[in-house]
This record gives C-alpha cells, structure tokens and sequence, in this order.
C-alpha cells in the first residue's frame, strides 16, 4: 500500500503552522498508524530532516498518549480504537491522509502534533484523595457492591485521559472526561467519603479551562473507550447536590 500524509508542522507554540506533504510507500496493511509515522520520520532523518514530533507510549491503547485528527477525525475513522490501534487497512490504497493535532484553545501546541494537555493534569488534582483505612485486606463481601453499579463505575474508569472527547467537541467541553473520572469513584462505597468536595472542585477546575456541554455527543463518537454521555448526566446531578451539600457542611446553610 502507498499512502500520501499532509502533516501539520509547527516549530513551536507561537511559530506559524504549515501542513507538508510525506510519501509513505511499501506500507503493510497491518502496520498501525504510528508506525507509518515512525516509516516518516525514518526517512526524514536519513535525508537529515527534522523528523515529525507525536506523542505515544504504550501503542497499546491504555495510556492515552498518542492522539490527533486524522482526516478530521479524533483518532481518525474506526470508531472505539486509539491512533496507535488504527490498522492501515481501514484506509484506501493510495490515499491521501491529512493529519493534525487536537485542535482545542485549552490544548495549546507544543510542537508539531504534540499538545499540551495539563488541563487535564489540574481537574485530576483538583479531586483531592479518597479515603481508605489502611490495615489487614477486608473481607471481600464486607462491601457489597450491585453488579450494575460496578459495571457502570469500571465503565468510567476505562478513560485514558487522551483528549479525544475535547478535540472533537465544537465547544471544546471535557465533560465526557472529567464525569468518567469522577464517577468511577463516586459510584462506588469507597469514594463516598469525598464524593461532594471532590464533585463542586473537579468541575468547578474544569469550567476554567474547557468550554460549556451543549449536548452534540462528538465526544462519545470520538471517544476510543466509548464512554457513555450518561457519565455528563450523572455528573451535573451529583454537583447540583453538591452544591447543596457543601453549603450546609460549611455551615452556610444554617440558620
């Protein structure tokens, strides 16, 4: 398969952007996307060539590393997969892919396709801690949990933080994000101790940085974990009671 890349460049954060245009011939239908990226850059430093810049790590779907707009579209075509699972195979033979970074104000470039998403980094801190009494392993059944509930909870915990949901949102919202990072504790018996302080605090960081949900769902189509826009519904009903329940614990709701 022979494949023609318009790759976004851009030297640094304020440096003008420009897309170039890279050949990548002889490419096997079951390389994954990266590794036509890593085909790229092999030949742009035999040519002694900048090579591109991406993020990546595990290039197995977990650690929420890689990510970029390929062909318009948030880890490109095949829905529920991250860029570094996309196959070749789902693309035509000689076709011409154009490949950009998020494209999101709360995601500035760092370089090339890399952005900087701490962002992400401050609504996570923003969630404090959760309470576990250390000691002997409790007995497993001390603490039942309904089997809905724990599907819905390990459902939730199955983000990887890779910014998709953002990138794809018109608004540039991490609702998707943040509500799977907090439901996946707030579902559950041990993250009740914190669940209404770390509630107001997680979205209250979030709307310093990210735009409003007005409920378009590119963030569920976009997200490589399909992660359910019922996470968003949850979330705003737990920070409205929040809102409620931190008042009266402040002791603002006295009197």
């Amino acid at each position: 398969m022979k494949f023609t890349l318009k790759v976004w460049r851009q030297e640094g954060p304020t440096a003008k952007g420009r897309f170039e245009t890279y050949e990548a011939p002889n490419i096997s239908e079951e390389m994954s996307f990266l590794e036509v990226l890593d085909v790229v850059n092999e030949s742009l430093i035999r040519e002694g060539k900048e090579p591109v810049h991406f993020d990546h790590d595990c290039r197995e779907g977990i650690c929420g590393s890689c990510g970029m707009m390929i062909n318009g579209q948030a880890h490109g075509p095949q829905r529920g997969t991250a860029t570094c699972q996309l196959h070749m195979r789902k693309f035509d033979d000689g076709a011409t892919i154009v490949v950009e970074p998020w494209r999101a104000a709360s995601f500035p470039i760092v370089r090339d396709l890399v952005v900087n998403r701490s962002a992400f980094d401050r609504i996570i801190e923003a969630g404090g801690f959760v309470s576990v009494n250390t000691g002997s392993a409790p007995e497993a059944n001390m603490l039942p949990v309904p089997k809905q509930v724990a599907d819905a909870a390990m459902d939730a915990a199955q983000c990887i933080g890779c910014g998709a949901c953002v990138a794809a949102c018109p608004n540039g919202a991490a609702q998707l994000f943040t509500s799977a990072k907090l439901q996946h504790l707030n579902l559950l018996p041990q993250g009740q101790s914190e669940r209404w302080q770390r509630t107001e605090s997680m979205v209250e960081t979030m709307e310093e940085y990210f735009g409003t949900c007005t409920n378009h769902g590119e963030c569920e189509t976009a997200c490589p974990k399909n992660i359910s826009i019922d996470f968003i519904a949850y979330m705003n009903r737990d920070y409205i009671k929040a809102k409620t329940v931190n008042r009266k614990l402040s002791g603002q709701g006295l009197g």
